[in-house]
């Protein structure tokens, strides 16, 4: 496929655009909605799904392992697995007992991962929070151990200071143990510390790079505009943090380039991060094809130098 991007030292090509799957299972997004968006991702060109145990023990009645399960689900029904790359988060706090990244918990929550998606196998699965009371030795052996089962084929760090990512990759190089090969920062228009100091990091030691809450929880998407739009989601008081400082300017130099583009504000916002440097491709999720459509034209969309120079002046 034509347009594909090396991640790193992960070994696959992905499209530069993954769909978050945060929202599958969960708020109403049954086998209806989800499976509808997942066939339009995949049908538009998308190749890597997002994921995570921990999705979504954080909501009202929420278990953990909703979104894993949808698309574990999906995979069954479309009874093809080679054609799309799967990537989950374990470590996170599941329940008594089951959180972190020690040698005992790691393999029975990747299993778990396993049973929920219906496979034998992921892509990529990341730590998703990093534990700092076990030792980055035991988390590296660990990991090293399920890639050489095969259950998983690379790995990366989520929310990962530059400190900690780089021990960690300083230790696996030099026990010879499989490294993070991939990093799942926070990074958007309007929150923009990857650019000091992870990324370049993450540049210079070849880890590939899929950024989360690239449309700033919705915010950058143009759907909240005033103190009035915050009810339109449950997401809504969550944005109300963009609305000052340069939030608005931002807003307005996308207006401008979606005026002159004709595509929606989320696809420039999203074209933004995969146009910076060491960036692979931005994380977004979609609630409805109507939504996803909104997005998919990030998979192709160039902006210029002088787009980039606008939007970095806005956010700067």
């Amino acid at each position: 496929m034509s347009g594909l991007r090396p991640l790193g030292g992960t070994g696959l090509d992905i499209a530069p655009l993954v769909l978050g799957g945060n929202v599958f299972g969960i708020g109403g997004m049954d086998r209806g909605p989800s499976f509808a968006v997942l066939d339009a991702f995949v049908d538009g060109g998308g190749t890597m799904i997002d994921t995570a145990d921990f999705y979504a023990i954080y909501l009202p009645g929420g278990k953990g392992g909703e979104s894993e399960t949808m698309i574990g689900d999906w995979l069954a029904r479309r009874g093809r697995r080679d054609d799309v790359q799967i990537a989950t988060k374990i470590g996170g706090p599941m329940g008594p007992g089951m959180a972190g990244l020690g040698k005992d918990y790691l393999p029975k929550a990747v299993d778990a991962c396993l049973r929920r998606l219906r496979t034998d196998y992921v892509d990529l699965c990341y730590a998703h929070v990093d534990d700092p009371e076990t030792p980055q030795e035991e988390t590296a052996e660990a990991f090293d151990a399920l890639v050489k089962s095969g259950k998983v084929r690379s790995i990366g760090a989520s929310n990962f200071t530059p400190a900690r990512l780089t021990s960690a990759l300083d230790i696996a190089e030099a026990k010879r143990l499989t490294r993070y090969t991939a990093c799942q920062p926070l990074y958007n228009l309007l929150e923009r510390d990857f650019e000091r100091e992870l990324g370049p990091l993450c540049q210079s030691r070849n880890v590939g790079v899929l950024t989360f809450f690239g449309l700033a929880q919705g915010y950058l998407t143009g759907k909240y505009r005033s103190e009035a739009d915050l009810g339109k989601s449950r997401r809504g008081k969550g944005v109300q943090g963009y609305m000052a400082g340069k939030g608005p300017t931002v807003l307005a130099a996308l207006d401008a380039i979606s005026a002159e583009r004709g595509v929606s504000l989320a696809a420039i916002a999203l074209a933004w991060l995969k146009g910076k440097p060491g960036v692979t491709a931005p994380i977004a999720s979609a609630t409805s094809t109507a939504q996803l459509a909104e997005l998919m034209p990030a998979l192709e969309l160039e902006l210029t130098g002088e787009e980039m120079a606008l939007l970095d002046a806005a956010g700067d």
